[in-house]
């Protein structure tokens, strides 16, 4: 088995909807440890480094105006195939369509919106992992 770090996000939809007990709830009850969190309003440097990859896109725009719209939870989690595990426990992009007792599943709304508010994000690889944990939490870089 390998141990490995991600980085989580639970999003403005998620901090304006007071899910963020639920959502770390499910994260530690899944087996993962907290190695750091902290909740602030992201910085538009601190966002266009973390999309980066999607500057350009039609959704670029709305998305960094979202991120920064009202504060997020920045969370690095640890575990046991965290990546893996974290992205199964969060459900598909599409919370109408993710499944029952997933966190987008159980708790996400689907918006007419410029971007789908889907409460959290997680980190889906070990190098996307090192680079946004780099990005949000330079001190653990």
């Amino acid at each position: 088995m390998t141990t490995e770090r991600t980085l989580i996000l639970l999003k403005p939809d998620a901090v304006q909807r007071s899910l963020r007990g639920e959502i770390l709830r499910r994260i530690e009850a899944k087996g993962y440890g907290i190695v750091a969190l902290s909740q602030r309003l992201a910085t538009e440097d601190v966002l266009a480094a973390h999309y980066a990859e999607h500057e350009g896109k039609p959704f670029y725009a709305p998305l960094v105006e979202y991120m920064g719209s009202a504060p997020v939870v920045a969370i690095v989690a640890e575990g046991e195939r965290v990546i893996e595990g974290f992205r199964s426990l969060a459900g598909t992009t599409d919370p109408t369509v993710a499944a029952p007792g997933t966190i987008r599943g159980d708790l996400g709304r689907q918006w007419d919106l410029p971007v789908i508010q889907n409460l959290v994000h997680g980190s889906d690889s070990p190098e996307s992992a090192a680079r946004e944990i780099g990005i949000w939490f330079p001190e653990l870089g």
